[in-house]
């Protein structure tokens, strides 16, 4: 798996900014299809899995609970949970 994407979930990395979560995905879906770089004419479905993964990651982490704290209390943000039950 890629080394170089890091633990997001608290209390391995207690602060998750945006760039954070976008950093991860990024690596992910470079590991995953095995480019770097998308050509031109991959560049479109590269990104929207990149925003896909990363929508999914931000998901994961707001529904997470960390030893008794709330998946939002872990994620740092109060919107994670009611998010997670309207996507059901």
């Amino acid at each position: 798996m890629c080394r170089s994407i890091k633990t997001l979930r608290p209390p391995a990395t207690p602060e998750v900014s945006e760039d954070d979560i976008r950093a991860a995905a990024l690596q992910y879906v470079r590991k995953i299809s095995g480019f770097r770089a998308p050509a031109a004419h991959n560049r479109e479905v590269f990104e929207q899995a990149v925003d896909a993964v990363a929508a999914a990651t931000h998901d994961l982490l707001a529904g997470l609970q960390v030893r008794g704290r709330s998946g939002a209390a872990a994620a740092g943000g109060g919107n994670g949970s009611a998010r997670s039950t309207q996507t059901g």
